[in-house]
């Protein structure tokens, strides 16, 4: 046995059956639901989680449609 550790501890047991598995089931159902954004340390420390991410775009897409309205009736 002339296998590293990582190796040996890859391989899968042999009671594992994956016939009749289908790759990727579920991806297209999770891209649908999920869009991963990677923040700077310095914006996610202003903006934790989730929920204050979306509040501020919301309200940044809310000032730039207003000030586009505004361009459009001068």
């Amino acid at each position: 046995m002339n296998q590293t550790k990582n190796q040996a501890t890859d391989e899968l047991r042999s009671e594992y059956d994956f016939t009749g598995g289908v790759l990727g089931k579920h991806h297209a159902a999770c891209q649908a639901r999920t869009n991963v954004v990677l923040l700077d340390a310095d914006v996610a420390k202003a903006f934790p989680d989730s929920s204050s991410v979306n509040r501020a775009l919301r309200l940044l897409l809310e000032v730039a449609e207003k000030q586009h309205q505004s361009k459009r009736t001068a």
